[in-house]
């Protein structure tokens, strides 16, 4: 039987070190540059769709209602990308790498046309869990093929190139969405994505043969499917309680997602086959220290979900701007990661400190300025909110490689992988959970009872001054961190 394929940072520790003499000419070379562009092609769609998606949700409930259901266009694509990020395994370890991918582009282009015909938001829904799915695999192949496709000198130079197509997205997704949405044809945005899919598959079809992938022999580890629904289940939970009519009702779908959350997590440490290595469930440790403080600094980004709808309904934007400016948060992320990285010692440790600081103060400034009452909108309102985005963003960004480090380093013998594949799992779980109370926080603040303008105000400021304690919160947690040296 085939083994399942290593997953994004499954990388050998010699990887690094053996590939600092490859160059980026031999990677992007005649030789090997289709390939590259066959493994990244379907990580960029997926990416460039997430803003794209972000950018013209405002119209979206303009055009076809659910205001209500605002949060969960994410809240199902990132829980059924969990599901298909889990799903890469057995896929190509059953189908192969060509056939593997070529369905992955099917299903996501599947989900992007039952969203572009969507009448009313439970159509939509059930086209971002479709496109999910494919999305999660798609992400997931990206990083899985890289060892089966590339010589290993090449990994760390293939694994970066895959990476920085969220920071492409960034540039290209709110202007494909902005540019639909302007023109009240926010359909067409999820249309324009087919030629691409037809494309990346005639691509993949003749540059990922048999010929071109390794087949790595071995025992085929098992998949904890059943655990990874009760995630799932746990994080729709949540969501359930922004659509209740009572608190006691909401209250209970918050206990009872907690609840599954905690049951899986028991189940975990039992089993042979875990999610999360042994370390991660324990806040005494390091890699459990590592994991909350992801997992809280995650959960306060998701009010960028938010944020373009705030900036049209209250400071006038257009979608183009909305999109571009909601945009700074995951710029700052990326140079952020990429300033801090290089950094070691007490300079990394820190940046470990520094990092939540400045993602709360970021998140605290949008709380006074995005309701436009301390300042009226206009061109320094503007800048300000553009700087406190890019401020959150770069919070994130500052300790990001610095965490994961150390949560690498933390590994027992034996659980490199594991530990890798967790960091992945931690990040969209966070993600999720994080969508779903912001959907219920915005709704139980006026989001779309009294809704207007003074509806989105109230929600503005309630979201954001509520998300900023999560970033408090692992203030606590990363200052540990640091005195565990």
């Amino acid at each position: 039987m085939t083994s399942s394929p290593p997953s994004s940072t499954d990388v050998h520790p010699a990887a690094g070190a053996a590939s600092a003499s490859a160059s980026w000419g031999e990677l992007l070379g005649r030789r090997q540059g289709w390939r590259a562009v066959a493994l990244t092609g379907g990580v960029a769609m997926h990416a460039i769709n997430v803003h794209i998606v972000t950018t013209i949700l405002p119209s979206v409930v303009r055009d076809i209602g659910g205001i209500d259901y605002y949060a969960w266009n994410v809240t199902l694509f990132v829980v059924t990308s969990i599901i298909g990020s889990a799903m890469t395994g057995k896929l190509l370890g059953r189908l192969g790498a060509r056939p593997a991918y070529l369905l992955a582009l099917a299903v996501f282009g599947a989900g992007a046309m039952l969203c572009a015909s969507a009448g009313d938001m439970g159509w939509m829904l059930v086209g971002r869990a479709v496109q999910g799915i494919g999305g999660g695999l798609l992400a997931a192949l990206g990083y899985a093929l890289i060892p089966l496709v590339f010589e290993q000198r090449l990994w760390s130079r293939a694994i970066a190139l895959v990476s920085g197509m969220w920071g492409i997205s960034t540039l290209l997704g709110p202007a494909v969405g902005g540019m639909f949405a302007a023109h009240g044809h926010w359909r067409l945005a999820f249309f324009a994505l087919l030629p691409l899919l037809l494309l990346q598959a005639a691509l993949v079809t003749r540059q990922l043969g048999p010929d071109a992938v390794r087949t790595i022999v071995g025992e085929q580890q098992a998949m904890p499917l059943g655990r990874i629904l009760l995630l799932a289940a746990s994080v729709l939970l949540v969501a359930l309680a922004a659509q209740t009519g009572r608190a006691w009702m909401a209250m209970a779908c918050v206990v009872g997602g907690a609840a599954l959350g905690v049951l899986v997590a028991r189940i975990d440490l039992n089993h042979r086959v875990s999610l999360l290595p042994r370390d991660g469930y324990s806040l005494r440790t390091v890699m459990g220290g590592v994991f909350a403080s992801v997992s809280l600094l995650v959960i306060a980004s998701c009010v960028e979900i938010f944020i373009p709808y705030f900036l049209q309904t209250l400071h006038g934007y257009v979608p183009l701007a909305a999109g571009y400016a909601t945009a700074a948060m995951a710029a700052g992320w990326s140079v952020g990661s990429l300033s801090g990285s290089g950094h070691s010692g007490s300079a990394a440790r820190r940046m470990i400190c520094a990092g939540p600081w400045l993602m709360a103060l970021g998140l605290l400034a949008l709380a006074l300025l995005l309701p436009a009452q301390l300042l009226p909108p206009g061109w320094l309102s503007d800048a300000l909110i553009v700087l406190a985005l890019g401020a959150a963003g770069l919070g994130i960004g500052l300790g990001w490689p610095h965490l994961i480090g150390r949560a690498m380093q933390a590994a027992r013998a034996g659980e490199e992988n594991l530990t890798s594949a967790a960091i992945t799992t931690v990040q969209l779980y966070a993600m999720a959970i994080g969508a779903a109370l912001a959907g219920l926080v915005a709704n139980q603040a006026g989001l779309g009872e009294p809704g207007g303008l003074a509806g989105a105000a109230q929600a503005a400021t309630v979201l954001l001054g509520v998300f900023a304690l999560a970033p408090l919160a692992a203030i606590v947690l990363t200052r540990r961190l640091v005195r565990q040296g």
